[in-house]
């Protein structure tokens, strides 16, 4: 690890070289980034396309490219098919629906990712999971594969007088069953969502203060029903009453982090968040580190905590200095549109960041045994306790088909080894705890009374 006066300097030179290079200079760079000069994939490359695509694949194997020979990489290491109409694989790991601050549903949300031939969604909600359900339902019709995820709002608090507090973002990205312990980051969750409530009432409090009479029934409303509200949400509100002319002016003169009608909910330290993801088998990465104040120091305190990765690549490319700080304390390099849904041209549209095939397989070995983990977790769970909720919990996130062929799944070990197919590979299943498992299962019948399950589960 190196010493904290180096990062500070790397990243200050990195990010002054950034931002103070010519304009024509950025905008050749940028070009050249958006077209890319096409080479042919490295060997390396190429093993890590053959592993990231049998992983998407996995429950679609006549998807599966027969070669990665035939594919070439352009300037970020996107793979491309050669000859015209190629595909690539995209990843997009942060997006928003209605459930928090977007403006589609998730089922709309599916179909504009289908659409922009994105392969694999997280769906990231601030504070929730609740519109997983329904991006899986949607997800299963056109061949996409969901990771299920969330934003979770938290606070960095300073431990020395030269860092200062602020708000942090910390994504969450979770296995085919879910996270194990759920009802513990549910609560989690849930306190998070209520401090949203105080603290979009407070927003608009200090906009009546400020003489802009904005009326809290006019923001729930926009939010909708169970929704916990944002700045965005508030930010929508204000455009609609006329108090500014477009939701970018909202957050520039009011909304902004330390602004007039800026406030703070009930976050919880990052640190904490950071662990919960972990004990609950998730991966955690770091949202934006651009909109920090003092990066370097809330990276260096969350890689402790056991923060796995930070995004760098945005629609623009890789921001160098981000990618040095990342390379510096040995976290992931990812990236995701941060999609919303609100149109316009500063928003990045929904799988837009090219991220580059060995990213994403640095990203899958790290997440593939966390996952496994908290599969067999929620498995071993349901195995010693077949009770409806646990049974629940696994259907919630699972995607499993429960018939097939017009056949009913007899017992629990129909059911795991569905389950288990759509994430894990053969491999990874032929181990002596998911044997162990499907043995206690194989006695379980999971139409039993009181139990409903789906024809087609999500």
């Amino acid at each position: 690890m190196v010493g904290d006066a180096h990062v500070l300097q790397t990243f200050s030179n990195s990010n002054c070289s950034n931002h103070n290079s010519k304009k024509a200079k950025e905008k050749k760079k940028k070009k050249k980034k958006r077209g890319g000069s096409k080479k042919k994939m490295t060997a390396e490359q190429t093993l890590a396309f053959k592993s990231v695509s049998e992983w998407v694949f996995l429950d679609q194997p006549s998807s599966l490219p027969s070669s990665a020979a035939s594919f070439v990489s352009d300037d970020f290491g996107v793979q491309k098919a050669l000859g015209q109409g190629g595909e690539k694989l995209v990843f997009e790991l942060h997006s928003h629906s209605k459930f928090s601050d977007g403006f589609l549903s998730p089922l709309k949300l599916v179909e504009r990712a289908h659409g922009n031939g994105v392969n694999v969604l997280a769906l990231t909600d601030h504070d929730t999971m609740s519109g997983i359900p329904e991006a899986l339902e949607a997800a299963r019709k056109f061949g996409i594969k969901i990771i299920p995820g969330v934003e979770i709002s938290t606070i960095f608090s300073p431990s020395a007088e030269s860092e200062l507090e602020e708000p942090v973002h910390i994504l969450a990205y979770y296995s085919s069953c879910g996270p194990t312990r759920s009802e513990e980051l549910e609560k989690f969750l849930a306190n998070i969502r209520d401090g949203r409530f105080v603290r979009a009432k407070n927003m608009v409090s200090k906009l009546n203060m400020l003489k802009l009479p904005l009326k809290w029934e006019h923001v729930a409303r926009i939010a909708g029903k169970g929704v916990a509200p944002g700045r965005m949400h508030v930010a929508r509100a204000m455009l609609e009453a006329g108090y500014v002319e477009n939701l970018k002016q909202a957050f520039a003169r009011y909304l902004f982090d330390g602004g007039p009608a800026y406030s703070m909910g009930s976050e919880p330290l990052a640190e904490e968040a950071i662990q919960l993801i972990c004990n609950t088998g998730g991966m955690a990465v770091l949202a934006h580190p651009w909109a920090l104040k003092n990066p370097v120091a809330v990276i260096r305190r969350l890689k402790g905590a056991g923060l796995h990765g930070m995004e760098v690549y945005r629609s623009d490319g890789r921001l160098e200095a981000y990618s040095d700080l990342a390379d510096a304390y040995g976290l992931l390099k990812l990236g995701g549109s941060d999609y919303h849904g609100r149109g316009g041209q500063g928003e990045s549209e929904l799988g837009s960041v090219n991220l580059p095939v060995l990213a994403v397989r640095d990203f899958l070995e790290v997440a593939r045994p966390i996952w496994c983990g908290a599969i067999r977790d929620n498995l071993e769970s349901y195995a010693e306790e077949p009770s409806d909720s646990n049974l629940a919990r696994i259907m919630r996130f699972g995607r499993t088909r429960i018939f097939k062929g017009g056949s009913p799944l007899s017992c629990g070990k129909d059911l795991i080894d569905r389950c288990l197919s759509l994430w894990l590979t053969n491999e990874e299943r032929q181990n002596a705890e998911f044997d162990a498992i499907r043995l206690k299962l194989s006695n379980i019948s999971i139409n039993q009374p009181g139990i409903q399950v789906p024809i087609e589960s999500i």
